[in-house]
């Protein structure tokens, strides 16, 4: 379950960081999985939609889904794409998540739980805005290793 919600956790993160190209007006909207170019492993919780908001000079990114047993989730994340840790709610499996741009489409997110890294990885948006790709990789609650990408089509 905490694996389930720690993958969740982690691609809204990579939303986030997209985001962060705050210039790019492409990138702020609705963002729906697309599962059939996803690869989600059995048992795995989904972020079905994700929203991006401009809000100041910050992001706003809220994520609903379900978890590995069907049950919907929603959490929400508020911060700048500058490195730093900013909190998120909704999100038993991490208190923190920190993004930093790589290149002008590509952002390294890392997810923290008690300031320790649980998850890592990147989002890449695509050239002409309309798809992001969230690859990701970490450990879940019970120590295993897990991975997964996901492919997300801007509504």
């Amino acid at each position: 379950m905490k694996k389930r919600t720690i993958l969740l956790t982690v691609v809204a993160l990579f939303a986030a960081s997209a985001l962060s190209f705050a210039s790019d007006d492409a990138l702020i909207g609705t963002w729906k999985l697309n599962e059939a170019k996803s690869k989600i492993g059995a048992g795995m919780g989904k972020n079905s939609t994700v929203t991006y908001a401009a809000v100041g000079d910050s992001i706003k990114v809220t994520i609903d889904g379900v978890d590995a047993a069907g049950k919907p989730t929603h959490s929400e994340w508020t911060g700048k794409i500058d490195g730093k840790d900013y909190p998120l709610t909704g999100d038993a499996a991490s208190d923190t998540r920190s993004y930093k741009a790589m290149g002008a489409r590509t952002y390294a997110v890392t997810q923290k739980k008690g300031g320790k890294t649980t998850l890592s990885g990147t989002v890449t948006v695509s050239a002409d805005g309309k798809t992001r790709t969230v690859e990701i990789s970490g450990m879940d609650s019970m120590g295993m290793k897990m991975s997964m990408t996901a492919v997300y089509d801007k509504q």
